[in-house]
């Protein structure tokens, strides 16, 4: 049995993402082994196909995975990575841990370990999201290739040459989905405020904002040009983007949230 990816830790992000490589064909079964200490986690990953173990010590010595998934949070992550040095010249290893640096691993791997850091976001759940990638110089083109594959079961890929961008990454894909839940809620909040229904305001708020997004994805226009074909002349639209857009509100008070999240990693990270 060839392993070529292990999974180190099966939590809600590390099954989804077993979930879509299987589901997607990316990987079957059988080239997958998870590690995963905690019982019920462990049975669940059993129950798509995988191979399972309860920790490090149940690794073969003829175990030799093209990729190591890191997928445990970061606050444990030093003390499980000491768990599996010994495969820090055969394999590759995938850190899904926030606000944990390449550097990190480099310590306790050893400089020549390869490594890369993704920064993905919850709607990877649902294979709807956005996997940002770094990657060491110890790092192949295979190796690449690979993972960026692999990631892409989840939702759409890029790639970053500097790490420091991380912070930036984090601030806007990674915290972001609580920036449009939150849209969401106000838009909720003012929709039962103007009379409707909380029922048919929910609604209407969560499939606005889920088609709109839907459209500015799928279109060959800039978001700018669809919000000017939306926008009458002295119409509603236009009365409501006076209150969002006037003085630049909105573009300002984003840009200082998305600084506040910046700086924040930044700070965790040191």
């Amino acid at each position: 049995m060839t392993i070529r990816v292990l999974l180190v830790g099966c939590g809600n992000m590390g099954f989804a993402m077993l979930s879509g490589w299987l589901a997607s064909g990316k990987l079957t079964p059988s080239e997958t082994l998870v590690i995963e200490p905690n019982d019920e986690l462990r049975q669940r990953a059993a129950g798509v196909g995988a191979g399972v173990a309860a920790s490090s010590a149940g690794l073969g010595p003829d175990v030799s995975p093209e990729i190591v998934v890191i997928a445990v949070k970061p606050q444990v992550l030093r003390e499980v990575l000491a768990g599996y040095k010994g495969l820090a010249g055969k394999s590759t290893f995938l850190s899904i841990a926030a606000g944990v640096g390449v550097s990190a691993f480099t310590e306790i791997l050893g400089s020549g370990a390869a490594v890369v850091r993704c920064m993905p976001n919850t709607p990877a759940s649902i294979g709807k999201g956005m996997m940002v990638l770094f990657s060491n110089a110890n790092v192949s083109e295979q190796a690449k290739q690979f993972v960026n594959d692999l990631m892409s079961a989840s939702g759409e890929v890029a790639t970053i040459d500097d790490e420091g961008l991380m912070d930036a990454v984090t601030a806007v894909s990674g915290s972001g989905p609580a920036y449009v839940f939150h849209f969401i809620e106000c838009l909720t909040a003012a929709a039962a405020k103007a009379g409707l229904p909380a029922d048919v305001a929910r609604l209407l708020a969560m499939q606005t904002v889920n088609g709109a997004a839907a459209l500015a994805a799928e279109s060959r226009e800039d978001p700018a040009v669809l919000r000017r074909q939306v926008t009458s002349p002295n119409g509603t639209t236009a009365a409501a983007l006076e209150v969002l857009m006037g003085e630049d509100r909105l573009k300002n008070l984003v840009a200082e949230a998305v600084e506040a999240a910046r700086a924040r990693s930044v700070e965790l990270g040191k």
